[in-house]
């Protein structure tokens, strides 16, 4: 390529380029939260554009900067609109622009929904890894069927080899039963039942994960949480403020997820601190703190999804098109210097 050239990507060579690579792309991952967990990051507050009217809509932008063997900067631009899947068309779509961090020019542009929903299950799977620390997983329960919960499903299946069932909710009945068509579709051996309310969902799971659309929490206990067990909270609002301060919780970055009004956000605007926050992930991969707290208690991941996965899913992407000569490459993008205009 030439200076001032820049790759594209469709989201269908996105989705190819990363198929059947769930384990690189948990490395990459994982990496990413080593290098953010040494400081070698910038990671600015994500940036909410809201519409009027419409509480459940929303543009975010993660502006990102992984430092490292990575050396990237970039930003993903990611739209929620879950009135979408009652046009047929999906919740979430987003794009990702990556940056040279030598010189700031963009080189690449990807279509980011495939990216987003992948970074996201598989720091889902890395948290549970870690958390359960070789404990047995056969049963896990799933808290909204969706892309997300999907994806988390893929990725659990690649680091739980012993996994069986899946146990399924979601408030409209038909997309709990569509989810588990697809998961006998597409995961071998795979079993599905589906719940008739969150309870049984969470009964007998040593491990759950919420992916929903809730914008306030919904759930105010865990009586049917098996001791010990671990909650993947990806959606963030489901759980009230008590049940947050009840567990033992573990996030990816603090002060991201203390904002927005998240379930950890509304626990500590409830008790004025944050020491309920025991620990984040990169505290765990990078050895400072134990993976439990050897109380025993309900554990919650809530992670607020740092940009900084995005560029490693997307520098991951980038390299495997170029190594196969599968991009699209726009000549000259970028206009000639200013001063050589005549």
């Amino acid at each position: 390529m030439d200076d001032g050239d820049i790759v594209i990507l469709r989201g269908s060579e996105v989705r190819a380029l990363l198929a059947g690579r769930e384990p690189e792309v948990i490395q990459a991952v994982r990496r990413a939260y080593e290098i953010h967990g040494d400081g070698d990051t910038s990671v600015p507050h994500s940036t909410f554009l809201p519409f009027p009217g419409q509480p459940r809509n929303r543009i975010m932008a993660l502006p990102a900067y992984l430092g490292g063997a990575c050396g990237l900067a970039g930003i993903k631009w990611v739209a929620s609109f879950p009135d979408n899947v009652h046009r047929g068309v999906d919740r979430a779509s987003a794009v990702v622009i990556l940056n040279s961090a030598q010189t700031g020019r963009p080189e690449a542009v990807l279509e980011g929904s495939a990216i987003n929903a992948k970074r996201t299950a598989a720091s889902a799977a890395l948290a549970a890894q870690c958390l359960l620390n070789g404990s047995e997983v056969r049963r896990v329960g799933m808290v909204g069927c969706g892309l997300i919960n999907f994806e988390i499903a893929r990725f659990l299946l690649a680091v739980f080899p012993d996994l069986e069932t899946f146990v399924l909710f979601d408030r409209d009945p038909g997309r709990a039963e569509r989810f588990g068509r697809k998961s006998q579709r597409t995961f071998d051996g795979v079993d599905v039942e589906i719940a008739a309310d969150v309870g049984a969902a969470l009964r007998d799971c040593p491990l759950t994960s919420f992916a929903t659309t809730a914008v306030t929490p919904h759930i105010g206990e865990l009586r049917d949480c098996p001791p010990g067990s671990l909650i993947l909270h990806i959606s963030l609002r489901d759980l009230s403020p008590e049940v947050i301060l009840s567990c033992d919780n573990i996030v990816d970055d603090i002060d991201h997820v203390c904002r927005a009004r998240t379930s950890v956000h509304l626990a500590e605007q409830l008790v004025g601190h944050r020491e309920f926050i025991r620990c984040t992930l990169p505290d765990i991969l990078t050895g400072r703190t134990p993976a439990r707290n050897g109380s025993g208690t309900i554990s919650v991941f809530s992670p607020f999804g740092l940009g900084v996965l995005d560029l490693a899913v997307s520098k991951l992407v980038r390299d495997l098109a170029l190594r196969h000569g599968c991009e699209t490459v726009i000549g000259s993008f970028l206009a000639g210097p200013w001063a050589e205009e005549a």
